[in-house]
């Protein structure tokens, strides 16, 4: 009988995939990760607590141990983020005017889209240069600039709306 149950044990165990990767995130559409929409200045923690810190979450003490998989989701989640930018929030703000109460809400929720597009672009060059070990720096240092100046846009218009847009991403 204990036979038999050890049997079943390693059978089973070797009817795993030997390849088999961790992973921490899974595929989304942008309406279910974007932080755009409610009011301006807590982007930062607004990414953060959705992406990729959601549960299960990334280890970013750990970068070098992030899955392929994930980083592939950072990187396509970035680069939806970044379409959402250029096409919709563009298209909207310029429909509805820079300077009316709803350019200023789009263009509010553009600041914190970027908060989020720039936090996944900084990850995924961390998490490139801890695998691989090429040298990111640069780039890390540019593109946190680039997220420290909107985090402090965001900041800035704290609690003004903030709208999100439609994106099919």
């Amino acid at each position: 009988m204990k036979f038999a149950a050890v049997l079943s044990l390693a059978l089973s165990a070797m009817a795993l995939p030997m390849d088999m990767e961790k992973r921490a995130l899974t595929t989304r559409p942008y309406a279910q990760f974007q932080v755009s929409g409610g009011v301006a200045g807590n982007a930062l923690a607004e990414v953060q607590a959705k992406f990729p810190r959601s549960v299960p979450k990334i280890n970013e003490s750990n970068l070098a141990g992030v899955s392929k998989s994930d980083l592939a989701i950072i990187k396509a989640a970035r680069k939806t983020a970044e379409a959402a930018e250029t096409g919709a929030f563009n298209k909207a703000i310029s429909a509805a005017g820079k300077t009316s109460a709803a350019g200023k809400a789009l263009q509010n929720g553009k600041i914190k889209n970027k908060v989020l597009k720039l936090k996944l672009e900084t990850l995924a060059l961390q998490i490139d240069q801890a695998q691989s070990g090429k040298d990111n720096s640069a780039k890390i240092a540019q593109e946190q600039k680039k997220l420290d100046n909107n985090i402090a846009t965001d900041k800035k218009n704290a609690g003004q709306a903030s709208q999100s847009v439609q994106f099919a991403g």
